[in-house]
């Protein structure tokens, strides 16, 4: 299984649970992780987190994902089909969106996309399902859920992967 994170996957790591200088094995992981294939990033989605702070010394995230190595393996090499960033904007948010609302939709479209590229692949977001929303304000679980494709949470792509602190003493054995 390929795991596709979203920007929020990251963000949200990094500010609420798994800071960057305070559980450093999380990040090393991630990054063994992708350097294995087995997590990817999308280029439109590095660049949404690359846009951080321009001050490194404020932003560890921001400072973690311009790593050389992390960048390497972390972004998809190959750019998406645009037939497919177009059928999840029109069946997953709606077929008649302004150019203002596809503005606001942002680059989830993107990660969407490229799941939809491979078959044995899941789209990991931190956010959460209101399936109420419409159109340019829908969620990408909800989106994911309505265009068939697998999406799962940061907790249960954590535990699928097998993430602890620990990992580096396991992988050893």
């Amino acid at each position: 299984m390929l795991y596709l994170l979203d920007a929020s996957v990251l963000i949200t790591a990094h500010n609420s649970y798994y800071p960057v200088d305070g559980v450093p094995e999380y990040w090393d992981w991630l990054a063994y992780m992708s350097s294995q294939g087995h997590v990817k990033m999308p280029l439109e989605i590095y660049e949404e987190v690359k846009d951080g702070p321009d001050d490194e010394e404020k932003d560890l995230l921001f400072a973690w994902i311009q790593r050389p190595e992390v960048k390497a393996s972390l972004v998809l090499p190959s750019d998406v089909d645009p037939r497919l960033v177009q059928r999840v904007l029109v069946d997953g948010y709606a077929g008649d969106l302004t150019d203002d609302e596809v503005e606001q939709v942002g680059r989830d479209p993107f990660l969407i996309a490229h799941a939809l590229s491979s078959s044995e692949s899941c789209v990991v977001t931190a956010e959460t399902s209101k399936p109420g929303t419409r159109r340019h304000k829908r969620r990408i679980p909800d989106v994911c859920r309505t265009i068939g494709q697998k999406c799962c949470t940061p907790f249960e792509f954590n535990r699928a992967l097998g993430f602890t602190t620990r990992w580096r003493q396991l992988l050893l054995r």
